[in-house]
Order: structure tokens, then sequence, then C-alpha cells
């Protein structure tokens, strides 16, 4: 059995909020990420999908010790990053990189693509020469599909799948192990965003990277993934191999998910009969009792409202948190549907 390089333990980040008015505070707490767990091995791919607002971000900002966790244990290499100082915790960043949302947004337009490219390096190898440090950062110009002649050009010379390839190009050039993914395509083209998806594919074969890919677009997620957790309202729903959880999702969440993601066929798409989630996702001000999912889930019952679900650990190895999840039907992969025999 492998051995995990970073492990995730019952991480819970929380946020108080004063939602009073003048000279008057009413403080409620966010339950941003709640008790979630998982591992990712090495040269391994994690996607992690959801919702705007489920608390995949903060997840990974949590992980990086960007944002303060309240609970739970986050080892990387089966050493404890929480607790660490920050300048234990900035040695640790060498190793787990991020790559950012927005590919212009996160780079400083006052300096050239060298200089951001290099700035990691200068961080944490200050004794590398000017000349070595040049030709690290044209080599990994060159690895990320950018020229080495573009060195000294500006971000706002570049397009949009340009600038990604600097932010990637940066992350890239500390040789990290992990690189945490938050939404790198989002901002792009559709066109675009197959780039930069088949780019970090290449790139994590290439290098053996491990990577925790970001995303609310499943189809984005399957193409990059090994295995996938679905998170909803600071919660994991799911766990599991990318094709189990694409012809066979066993939470109601996970299936409204990909129901939403439309087929490339045209007549398929037109006929197909139509489940998309309904209603909006409750304020994590006032989360749910139970099962968060409950109050837009067509096969919540009353025990839903009384018993928060634990993620239960299947036969093959896959994790899903529904109490019904034994009664509820499956996705084919044609789009076709089946039931499952037996109770819950």
């Amino acid at each position: 059995m492998r051995t995990p390089v970073l492990e995730v333990r019952d991480l819970s980040v929380h946020f108080r909020v004063d939602t009073g008015r003048l000279f008057r505070h009413d403080y409620h707490t966010i339950r941003a990420v709640d008790q979630v767990s998982f591992d990712v091995h090495s040269a391994e791919t994690l996607g992690i999908v959801g919702e705007s607002g489920c608390g995949k971000s903060t997840l990974a900002r949590a992980i990086l010790g960007l944002v303060r966790a309240h609970g739970g244990s986050v080892q990387w290499l089966g050493k404890e990053l929480l607790g660490l100082s920050e300048e234990e915790m900035r040695g640790k960043r060498r190793e787990i990189q991020l790559i950012f949302q927005d590919p212009s947004g996160s780079l400083d337009p006052r300096m050239t693509v060298g200089q951001i490219v290099a700035e990691p390096l200068r961080t944490f190898y200050p004794s590398m020469s000017k000349l070595q440090v040049r030709e690290r950062v044209q080599g990994i110009m060159q690895l990320v599909g950018l020229s080495p002649q573009q060195i000294n050009r500006y971000p706002h010379e570049f397009s949009g799948g340009q600038c990604q390839r600097i932010g990637i190009a940066r992350a890239l050039v500390v040789n990290p192990r992990l690189v945490v993914c938050d939404e790198p395509v989002s901002a792009l083209d559709v066109s675009i965003q197959a780039q930069i998806v088949n780019l970090l594919k290449d790139l994590q074969k290439k290098l053996q990277l491990s990577l925790i890919f970001i995303a609310h677009d499943l189809s984005v997620v399957r193409h990059v993934s090994d295995r996938v957790m679905v998170m909803y309202l600071g919660r994991v729903m799911e766990v599991a191999d990318r094709d189990s959880i694409y012809l066979k999702p066993r939470h109601p969440y996970t299936r409204a998910l990909i129901e939403s993601v439309p087929i490339p066929d045209p007549v398929k798409e037109r006929d197909r009969a139509r489940r998309s989630l309904e209603g909006d996702m409750p304020s994590p001000l006032n989360p749910p009792t139970g099962c968060v999912f409950r109050t837009r889930c067509p096969h919540a019952i009353d025990e839903c409202a009384r018993e928060v679900p634990a993620l239960e650990t299947l036969d093959n190895g896959n994790q899903v948190a529904c109490i019904r999840h034994r009664e509820i039907v499956g996705e084919t992969g044609d789009g076709r549907r089946e039931t499952e025999a037996g109770s819950g």
C-alpha cells in the first residue's frame, strides 16, 4: 500500500462574522471547512469539485498555512504542518506550491516575466548566481511552452493563457513535489482551458508531481484527475476514483453535478431528461441540521435532518457521506439510469 505524501485529517476552518448593525454586534461562526479528511499520493492528481462557496479554496489555503485552521491535522511526508512558525512553514512551501485562479491578477505588473519566475529562486536559493537563475528561468519557461526570449517582457504583453503559463512556471521553478491548482482555468476561454489542462497533465507525468486540482466544473476535473473529492458547504460528500464517480456516483449531489455537464452530442443533449439542482445553496451562517445537502436532495428523509452522515468507506475503497447511498440510483456512462439492489 502506498504511503501518502499529504495526509489531511478532520481539518476545520472557522470564520467569526459580525452580522449586527450599527452599535450592535451579533457574531456568528461560519464553518468554511468542516472536518475534511483526504490523502494525496505521489504523482497522483486529486480533483476537488463543488459549487462556489463550498470551501474548496479555503481548504487549499489552510493546507498551505495561508489561513488559520481551527482543528485537525495536516501532515506532509509524515511531518505535521499545523502549528509551525512562519519561518518553518516558509521552508515547507518550497515543496508545496500554489497556482492561482486569476492568471493576470496574480502577476506583479511592475516586474518582468523573468523577475516573476525567478522570485521563488531568490527566496529559497539566495546563493544561486545570476547566471544560474537566468538559466533555470529560461529552462522552465520553455518547459511550460513560453519562449525564453520573452524573459524581459511584462505581464500585460501576454494573453490570459500565457499569463497562466507564467504562473505555472513560477510554481514549478523550485521543483516542488505537490502543486495546488486553485481553479487555474476558470478565468480562461474554453479552448485555452484545454491547453492548460493538457499542459498540467504532461508536466505531472514528466516531473512526477502530485497535484490538487480545484474546480467547479466536473468535465474539466475528469480529464486531469485520478481521484475526485466532492465538497458541499464545507463538508466532503464523496471521494472516488475518476471512473467510478462518473459512471456510478453514489451521492445525490455528485449525480446532480454530473447531470449539469452538457453532453457534446447535440441530439443526446436535447433529448436527455433535465434533473438539475433545485434551489440555492443554504447560507453558511445558518446551515441545515444533519446532512447539509438535505434541503436540496430529492432522496432526503426525516433521519437526514437528525444525523450528520459519516464518510463511509466502501468495499472498493471509495467513500460516500449519505445514509441512503445503497438505495440511490446510479448513473451509467451513456446517461441511462440504473437502480442498485438493497436498502439503507
